[in-house]
């Protein structure tokens, strides 16, 4: 199954993070004051880049850090070498790795590392969710006020408009849950598919953000949509390297709940 091959590479990814984290400085990426690169993104990338083309060598793959390699499959593997990378290079715990399996435009198989936890989280298409063999499960609280809900957001200083409607938004949705959450990085994600917040929204992301989470939050029982609740759209992936992604998962009467905050309906 591709689950287990998935978790091969994350073991072995996780060691590589754990061996840098605490001793390595980032660089802010030049193209977006928001990113940062360290060595453990580039030797991650690599790793699991390099164990893709053992394994499956007709496969399309997406890297982060890497950039596209063009098969010409139905198959697009992607990846995100260390996600929470300005948590990781300042020594914030918050961070993982994440890495998907697209066939065609749907998500197939995915999993996410969260090494200081010592976590690998996997899912596969009718399968399920699985944190370190235990079955994962979305919350069943019905009422948004009672939950706890995440938003990952960054800054536009090139237009700040895009930040102040953002802000207004966000305002609303805190207004209705019980507490705002934000590690900036998939840590939330895994909270949702394991129960503990209701929810977890981003409007500035990538397509490597998104694939592997996905498939976890619904083999979980989730609902994953953009962030105005249509369907991802990840048809002809290679060439969506460079486009936003917006994210809205949770667990299906949540999400219909943020989903009225964000239409403006009563």
């Amino acid at each position: 199954m591709y689950s287990n091959f998935i978790e091969s590479i994350l073991e072995k990814s996780s060691e590589i993070a754990t061996n840098y984290f605490g001793k390595v400085k980032g660089t802010v990426k030049k193209d977006d004051s928001n990113q940062v690169l360290t060595k453990a993104d580039l030797e991650i990338g690599k790793y699991i880049i390099n164990r893709i083309k053992e394994k499956y060598p007709r496969h399309n793959i997406i890297d982060e850090e890497s950039g596209i390699t063009d098969n010409n499959s139905s198959y697009t593997w992607v990846i995100d070498p260390i996600d929470g990378t300005s948590n990781f290079a300042n020594g914030v715990p918050n961070y993982g790795i994440i890495v998907g399996l697209l066939k065609g435009d749907k998500p197939l198989a995915g999993g996410v590392s969260l090494p200081f936890f010592e976590e690998i989280i996997i899912a596969q298409t009718n399968k399920g969710t699985y944190c370190n063999n235990t079955k994962l499960h979305v919350g069943k609280e019905k009422k948004l006020i009672n939950t706890l809900v995440a938003y990952a957001i960054d800054g536009h200083q090139e237009k700040p408009s895009i930040t102040e409607e953002e802000c207004n938004t966000l305002s609303k949705i805190i207004l209705r849950i019980r507490n705002l959450r934000a590690s900036g990085s998939v840590v939330d994600g895994i909270m949702v598919a394991r129960g503990k917040y209701g929810g977890y929204l981003n409007r500035t992301s990538k397509i490597w953000d998104n694939v592997g989470q996905q498939i976890i939050i619904e083999e979980a029982g989730g609902k994953y949509t953009d962030f105005f609740g249509k369907t991802m759209d990840y048809s002809k992936p290679l060439s969506k390297a460079n486009d936003n992604f917006t994210w809205c998962m949770a667990s299906p009467q949540i999400h219909k709940q943020l989903q009225k905050i964000i239409h403006c309906i009563d």
